[in-house]
């Protein structure tokens, strides 16, 4: 089989476990998980399992998430065309990938990592998939992106102890942010809303667990203490 064959069926295959799951519902992000070929963003001695659904470990001590939990963030922060979107730990970049199909030309995806080395890969990962308007930074995550502030989303694919008050201050009134919190080990989802300037509404959406968001706003390491 060759390869394009092969992505194709797997594509279909992952894509139509995820709708029986409830987890895949918006033609949208199912446009943008066919398009943004998922074994790209993974190490080349991973690619069979590029579209198991179960996270992949992409070295640093950091993996891409599995993509029903993409998919399901996804669904949360309800992005739309010409949106400018953050965010906050960009691994190997498939989660930008999605983002960016979502606001399409009009928009822009910023993308805080954290290490280097992997700030590097994801760049030359989203140009090999030919997705340009995403512009990956390497910094501290949890202290955002003022210069290009405000954000319409803000997607954390790391765990907080508690919202950064600098990701909520960029996000724009009306804006929505997705953020696991919670220890180390375990987190619940949260939908963060901005209604008015200062005022926080939140609901929670679930059990998941992440990798921890490293700095100034977040966990000073991955290690209890």
């Amino acid at each position: 089989m060759v390869l394009q064959e092969w992505v194709d069926k797997e594509t279909e295959e992952l894509i139509h476990g995820m709708k029986a799951k409830g987890y895949l519902k918006s033609p949208a992000i199912e446009r943008a998980v066919q398009a943004v070929p998922r074994w790209m963003f993974v190490p080349r001695n991973a690619i069979q399992r590029a579209y198991s659904d179960a996270p992949v470990d992409i070295g640093e001590g950091q993996t891409i998430s599995q993509p029903s939990t993409v998919v399901c963030m996804t669904e949360m922060l309800e992005v739309q065309p010409g949106m400018k979107v953050l965010e906050i730990g960009t691994g190997s970049g498939w989660q930008a990938g999605i983002l960016a199909k979502l606001v399409g030309s009009g928009g822009k995806v910023f993308s805080i990592e954290r290490l280097s080395e992997l700030a590097e890969t994801a760049k030359l990962n989203l140009q090999n998939a030919n997705i340009a308007n995403v512009f990956v930074k390497v910094g501290d995550g949890s202290e955002g992106l003022k210069e290009h502030m405000p954000f319409d989303r803000i997607i954390v694919t790391a765990a907080a102890p508690e919202i950064p008050q600098p990701l909520f201050e960029q996000l724009k009134v009306g804006g929505r942010m997705v953020i696991p919190i919670g220890d180390l080990y375990r987190q619940e989802m949260l939908i963060v809303m901005k209604p008015r300037p200062g005022v926080v509404d939140r609901k929670t959406a679930g059990k998941f667990a992440f990798v921890p968001l490293i700095g100034r706003y977040g966990f000073k390491s991955g290690r209890p203490d």
